[in-house]
């Protein structure tokens, strides 16, 4: 009798800080987490030792990995073209390409993927909506080449703003875009040194933006308010001690820089569509801050609320420690997007 085939697949962040590694494996219609490990990055230099450091000391089942790429390398743009069917829109893209990006086509790597008909566009039936991916092919190849180097099988590389949303519909599955299908909602993941922002309505994302403003940002801010060193500054941010006005007060500034930039990304999306955004879901390190869902909440003049990305996923007590995973959740929601194409397989 043939052993039927497990599915699983890491999803690996390789953030700024930290690198976050998760393994998903399908069971039935469900997901269970049996793989989990991460490592702080000292240095440039020192992020392959990270990596290896992370899959050496957990048990993962799989080599097979998806990974995502960031930055200004990475050209995300939502566009309106002519309607014409799938086989010939690749070729169109190509084709006009140096009218959305800022490359050489020759030196870049490009996907697109056309929306499903929203009622959104322009009113004309021969319009449609596409959605335009260009990576710099330097980038992919040394991503793939990192990941080859430790013995790794890169399976696809992802952008993490989307991951960040794939995510999010694990988390909260599919009834909750149906039941909330007019609604436009932002999704705010705060790393190391940069936001990312997603704007989703009925499940579609409208619009993605990175901020270079995040946690290292309030770090900086409550050293130099304080006179603390980096360190120092750090840990007071995660644990306020016995005034944390002080720190709150601190960090208002940088808050209010990032809050201003979310609001003109809001405006964009805002103006494009006559829809408002509703409602703010936070995620990433720099959330773990306390006092930062109720700071962006007041500022954003929205309700804005922490998401475990974990929600709904087992975790299999015998490879992963769940109390780890409990503290870890908020961060972990690129890492579980990834991880969530095994569906895909």
């Amino acid at each position: 009798m043939l052993k039927k085939k497990i599915k699983s697949l890491i999803g690996l962040d390789i953030g700024s800080r930290t690198i976050k590694a998760v393994e998903l494996t399908r069971e039935g219609h469900g997901y269970v987490m049996t793989g989990f490990g991460q490592a702080e990055v000292l240095s440039e230099e020192q992020r392959p030792d990270a990596i290896l450091e992370v899959l050496r000391e957990n048990a993962f089942h799989t080599k097979r990995v998806v990974t995502a790429v960031y930055g200004k390398s990475v050209i995300v743009r939502y566009l309106s073209m002519m309607r014409m069917p799938d086989e010939d829109l690749r070729n169109a893209i190509r084709y006009e390409a140096d009218k959305y990006i800022p490359f050489e086509v020759e030196d870049v790597i490009m996907d697109s993927q056309p929306f499903p008909d929203d009622g959104l566009s322009d009113g004309s039936d021969n319009e449609m909506r596409v959605l335009l991916v260009a990576v710099k092919k330097a980038l992919i190849e040394d991503h793939v080449s990192l990941l080859h180097g430790i013995g790794l099988q890169p399976t696809i590389i992802d952008v993490d703003s989307f991951a960040v949303g794939n995510a999010f519909e694990l988390a909260r599955g599919g009834s909750f875009y149906d039941d909330n299908a007019s609604r436009a909602i932002a999704l705010l993941d705060i790393g190391a040194n940069k936001t990312n922002i997603n704007i989703f309505l009925g499940g579609t994302s409208y619009f993605t933006r990175e901020i270079y403003l995040a946690g290292d940002d309030f770090t900086h801010a409550i050293a130099k308010r304080l006179g603390l060193d980096i360190e120092a500054a750090e840990a007071r941010k995660r644990e306020m001690g016995s005034h944390p006005e002080e720190v709150m007060e601190a960090v208002m500034p940088t808050f209010d820089d990032l809050a201003n930039e979310v609001l003109l990304s809001f405006d964009y999306f805002e103006n494009q569509f006559d829809r408002e955004v509703e409602e703010v879901y936070l995620s990433g390190g720099g959330c773990r801050m306390p006092g930062v869902e109720e700071a962006l909440e007041r500022t954003l003049n929205r309700p804005s609320h922490r998401w475990d990305p974990t929600e709904g996923i087992e975790i299999h007590e015998g490879t992963v420690d769940s109390s780890i995973i409990r503290e870890s959740a908020g961060q972990l929601a690129v890492a579980i997007g990834l991880a969530s194409r095994v569906q895909e397989m």
